[in-house]
């Protein structure tokens, strides 16, 4: 097969299918006297396996497994396989570590602290959140929550924003959660907005881990049969 062969099946361009081989995603070909490429049906069958991996992991995670494979690296490969899955697998935790904040929030929104409109002292929110000054300024110094200063006295002083990351660091402690792991979630929570929205922008990002995951598994496919065409003729790799 030429170039432009394999190119075909993926909607590719032909110096596309070269760059790949040349980065190491492909064996390399052979030539004819021409100097012209010879891709085989186990090239078509890396490509295959790359272009899904790229889909489901990206580009750079992909291209390493490729080239631990054609180093005969099998350990490699599958370790790179195996960081995906633990990525995944972290990224469904922290989703479900949210969903189940914003449950409590839910139940807690009428409680002692709920959304705000005062600013309120370091001492005002830990009597109200049940926790000791000294708390708070732990949380500041992990980056979990902020506060602002007055002039002059430089008392802190806890807008409701801060108020609120407060309460859900709170929370979340309660639940045995460590700070590490909090600050991950409170990241996410600020990207996905409001709890009022919360609902529904989990659910877009349950379906994107869910489209991953599927890719994934759609990409472990292709590389098993990969390998198994590997197994049964080697293909020279690499080269100078």
């Amino acid at each position: 097969m030429r170039p432009v062969d394999l190119a075909r099946e993926h909607a590719l361009s032909a110096q596309a299918v070269r760059n790949y081989e040349e980065a190491g995603a492909l064996p390399v070909a052979a030539r004819s006297a021409a100097g012209h490429r010879r891709y085989t049906e186990r090239h078509a069958c890396a490509l295959r396996a790359f272009l899904a991996l790229r889909r489901a992991i990206g580009h750079a995670p992909a291209l390493e497994i490729m080239r631990a494979v054609g180093r005969e690296d099998l350990d490699a490969a599958l370790t790179g396989v195996d960081r995906a899955h633990d990525r995944l697998l972290r990224d469904r935790a922290t989703l479900a570590v949210v969903e189940q904040t914003i449950g409590e929030l839910e139940t807690h929104r009428e409680g002692r602290l709920g959304r705000g409109t005062r600013v309120l002292g370091i001492g005002v929110l830990a009597g109200r959140l049940g926790v000791s000054p000294a708390t708070l300024r732990h949380w500041e110094a992990e980056g979990l929550i902020s506060a602002v200063r007055e002039q002059g006295s430089g008392h802190r002083r806890y807008p409701p924003q801060q108020a609120y990351d407060a309460e859900l660091v709170h929370l979340l402690r309660r639940g045995g959660h460590r700070l590490a792991d909090i600050r991950i979630v409170l990241g996410q929570m600020h990207g996905l907005g409001e709890p009022t929205s919360l609902r529904a922008a989990l659910d877009v990002s349950r379906d994107r881990i869910t489209a991953r995951g599927l890719a994934l598994l759609e990409a472990s496919a292709e590389l098993s049969s990969h390998l198994r065409a590997e197994q049964a003729g080697p293909l020279a790799w690499g080269g100078d």
